[in-house]
């Protein structure tokens, strides 16, 4: 898999022999998902490796933890004293429907309203429970339900085969898509400079995160590690409590309303003296708000312009709200881990797998644009989707029975030595999966709530 995301950049294959793996084991599944967690990790280290190459000379090689990488796919903070937040609202999963089944995301306020609407019932009635939804759902088509739910704003997904998901035009459209597609622009901007240094190698590079749950924040999560500027906003009403702790880490963190004449402004000042955007709005969402592709550029001629989607940007779906869950049901994943578990349930991967290894694929991105960007000039963008990572496990890793050798237990080795105070409170965080010879990565922020800082740079 390691190949096939090099290849999609554009880089030498040659420095493919710069990647050493250590450890053993794997996460349980029917799918490879251990190695797409090596694979996605390496290949933002690699990226890393080549631009240290451009002061030095010379690639130094990399090293990937299969046991450090397989648990930062799942957390990596363990929270001293204090508890996480439940990871889902009460009435979010998957339901049996009288042909099939279906997945419920309603972690937001307003996802959880528009199920409700969909099926009838009352917004304002916190009692509903799960039992309530599955009287009503059992009786119901799962697709008709699932374009009621996208109907009226709504996340949900049917379960699909991956042979449904190949005839779907969805999944054709998607799968006729590039892992990563990159263009580069020479708009008239000479090559960039920064000081460069091999031990904090982006010290000095802006980047401004306007990604939500979960692939784009682990992007900028990586380059904060190497010494990135990150600024991560956020609209005036939008929390994330359940992963906060994760994806805030080495990051600032503020609020703008893009909608406002002055959170306009705001934001195009900082687009202006940005060298990286990274957003995980829908296809169409920044055109709305004035900032299209066009204008992006032409308010900053060498941006790094990276960005994601659920469901890609080709086909009836490219602007469907979607996450990993969801994309997980519709792809073929889910069921094909039900069917050859002989499980009675939807079985999907262990972690977030198509998050967390695209994440890292745009963090990967973001380094070939910087690299491009120092030696000839001009930006770049990038897209890149869920799904089309979806279709790239299923390629590359078909669903089988595995016999997995499984991971060794968690260490207290596995973490930093120091404590990381945290608003909800201290705790620990794990060491990252990657290193770079002569070339340290940590974070200089703690994890921190979403909007506690100013939007500036």
């Amino acid at each position: 898999m390691l190949k096939e995301i090099w290849s999609s950049l554009g880089l030498p294959i040659e420095m493919l022999s710069h990647v050493h793996t250590i450890g053993y084991g794997e996460l349980p599944s029917v799918y490879a998902v251990t190695d797409l967690a090596v694979a996605s990790i390496g290949a933002a280290t690699l990226s890393m490796a080549y631009l240290i190459a451009l002061r030095q000379d010379s690639v130094p090689d990399i090293q990937i933890d299969r046991v450090l990488a397989s648990r930062w796919f799942s957390r990596s903070i363990a929270p001293i004293g204090w508890q996480l937040p439940p990871t889902w609202d009460v009435i979010a999963g998957d339901y049996e429907t009288r042909d099939g089944w279906i997945k419920l995301h309603t972690n937001a306020p307003h996802h959880r309203a528009a199920v409700l609407r969909a099926l009838g019932l009352p917004i304002t009635d916190s009692s509903l429970t799960r039992q309530d939804l599955a009287q009503v759902i059992r009786i119901l088509n799962a697709s008709e339900l699932e374009h009621a739910i996208i109907a009226q704003g709504g996340c949900a997904a049917e379960m699909r085969s991956v042979q449904a998901w190949s005839v779907h035009p969805q999944g054709q459209a998607v799968c006729a898509e590039p892992l990563l597609a990159v263009h580069d622009y020479d708009l008239g901007s000479t090559c960039a400079k920064w000081d460069l240094h091999p031990d904090r190698p982006l010290r000095g590079i802006r980047v401004l995160d306007l990604t939500r749950i979960l692939a784009g924040p682990v992007a900028t999560r990586f380059l904060a590690s190497y010494g990135a500027d990150v600024l991560r906003i956020d609209p005036l009403d939008w929390d994330e409590p359940v992963v906060a702790p994760e994806v805030t880490l080495g990051k600032r963190r503020a609020r703008l309303d893009l909608r406002s004449t002055s959170g306009k402004k705001s934001f195009e000042i900082l687009l202006r003296h940005a060298d990286v955007l990274v957003h995980g709005y829908r296809s169409d969402a920044l055109e709305k708000l004035g900032f299209g592709a066009q204008r992006r550029r032409e308010l900053n001629p060498g941006l790094v312009d990276v960005s994601l989607d659920a469901y890609g940007w080709t086909g009836p779906w490219q602007t469907r709200r979607g996450f990993d869950s969801l994309v997980q049901m519709s792809s073929g994943i889910a069921e094909a881990g039900m069917r050859i578990l002989g499980k009675s349930v939807p079985t999907p991967l262990p972690v977030q797998a198509l998050d967390h290894a695209t994440g890292y694929m745009l963090a990967a991105s973001v380094i070939r644009g910087l690299i491009r960007r120092a030696t000839h000039g001009g930006g770049s963008s990038v897209r890149a989707s869920l799904a089309r990572t979806a279709a790239m496990l299923n390629e590359l890793s078909p669903p089988r029975a595995r016999s997995i050798q499984p991971l060794r237990e968690e260490l207290l080795s596995d973490y930093a030595q120091g404590i990381e105070p945290t608003p909800w409170g201290p705790a620990r965080r794990l060491l990252p999966a990657y290193s770079i010879k002569n070339t340290s990565a940590y974070w200089e922020l703690p994890a921190g709530k979403l909007g506690d800082g100013v939007a500036v740079w």
